[in-house]
């Protein structure tokens, strides 16, 4: 519990997005706003985080003093759509892959990781590329692919080919049936690129745990297509060894974005890095730490999911470190108990158990009980 007394003077908001309601830095202004009526002196800075997942670009690129900007693209489906990413002066680019592969740009009847590709994003880093960005950092939360990651590469001028030499679809379908992956015409430029790969999970390539088991049913495949996914990742993952000598089969994060993130690792020498934990870097929070004496962070909805280095995790754990206590805000709560005992010295939840999860995601509500919320805890360091 947070000691009533502390009477804090310097507070950093640092919040993730209340997914499907909020923005991060809508959550953050909310939290500020109720903050409003704490002690005399007190200072609030927000500080919006996020993980990998959606939003991380534009608030990478708003810590980093860059710009966003607009492609055209596809979608995971092919079809045409314009998509942002952040350039950051001189070289840099900070790219979401859900921005064009994403899940939440097709409609569930649509879903088909099968035939689905990352090439949209591959076009993103293109153009990137062509801009004269040559360190390119790539988010791939919230995929909606299970190609791993051969339409990015075949965005980049590379080729996959079968047996009797046809050329393939980058997509889950052909991963079985891929015998040689050809990068002759590959981008020259790719020499002098460096890519970081941020993720929000641990998932190895295939197996049980891996991509296709764990994380294509929600992207629409059933269980035979699951089971093709599966064993396509595996001898995927046999080709790329035998390739470029990388073993990705049971590395941590390789699975994430439909394997995205192990292919990238092997054919263009990625660093996976957790997601949160690059934004946080790019945020200066170590240095803010330093002044702060309290912290609050959150997301919608604060589970067990959290405890897996989710942003509010990362965001605690720097914290403790740094000897600052931290509370907890979420739209709802569960787990609280491991929550506590992970580190979080309180729990704020702020939407009133007998209300609807539609209600309470509703933009204009869950900015009033976020501040509402927030505004009633602080009244204990009057």
């Amino acid at each position: 519990m947070i000691n009533p007394g502390l009477s804090p003077r310097n507070i950093i908001v640092a919040c993730n997005p209340f997914k499907g309601s909020l923005t991060a830095p809508e959550v953050c202004d909310a939290v500020c706003r109720g903050i409003s009526a704490a002690p005399p002196s007190c200072e609030v800075t927000a500080m919006p985080v996020a993980d990998g997942g959606d939003g991380t670009a534009a608030v990478m690129t708003q810590a980093l003093g860059g710009r966003m900007v607009t492609v055209a693209t596809v979608d995971a489906s092919g079809r045409p759509v314009e998509a942002r990413y952040g350039l950051i002066a001189p070289y840099m680019a900070v790219i979401e892959l859900a921005s064009a592969s994403g899940l939440g740009l097709i409609a569930p009847d649509e879903r088909d990781p099968l035939r689905f590709s990352t090439f949209g994003t591959g076009l993103m880093i293109a153009d990137a590329i062509g801009r004269g960005c040559r360190r390119i950092e790539l988010c791939v939360g919230g995929s909606a692919t299970n190609d791993a990651g051969t339409g990015i590469l075949a965005a980049l001028g590379f080729r996959f080919t079968d047996a009797a030499g046809n050329v393939l679809e980058p997509c889950g379908a052909s991963l079985s049936a891929i015998e040689k992956i050809d990068s002759s015409a590959s981008l020259p430029q790719l020499h002098d690129c460096t890519f970081t790969v941020a993720c929000d999970v641990d998932n190895p390539f295939c197996g049980p745990h891996g991509a296709a088991c764990v994380y294509a049913p929600q992207k629409g495949a059933d269980e035979e297509a699951v089971r093709r996914l599966d064993d396509g990742m595996c001898r995927f993952a046999r080709l790329l060894k035998e390739c470029y000598g990388t073993d990705v089969l049971s590395r941590p994060g390789a699975g994430a974005a439909g394997g995205t993130a192990g292919t990238l690792v092997a054919v263009l020498g990625a660093r996976l890095v957790p997601g949160a934990r690059m934004v946080l870097g790019a945020l200066g929070f170590d240095e803010a730490m330093r002044s702060a004496d309290l912290v609050i962070t959150g997301e919608g909805c604060m589970d067990a999911q959290t405890l897996h280095d989710k942003a509010p995790m990362a965001v605690m754990r720097q914290a403790v470190e740094a000897g600052v206590p931290v509370i907890g805000i979420g739209g709802r709560i569960d787990s609280s108990e491991a929550l506590l005992r992970s580190g979080f010295s309180d729990l704020i939840e702020v939407s009133p158990r007998e209300m609807s999860l539609c209600e309470a995601m509703r933009p204009e509500v869950a900015r009033g009980n976020i501040s509402g919320s927030v505004a009633n805890y602080f009244q204990k360091f009057r």
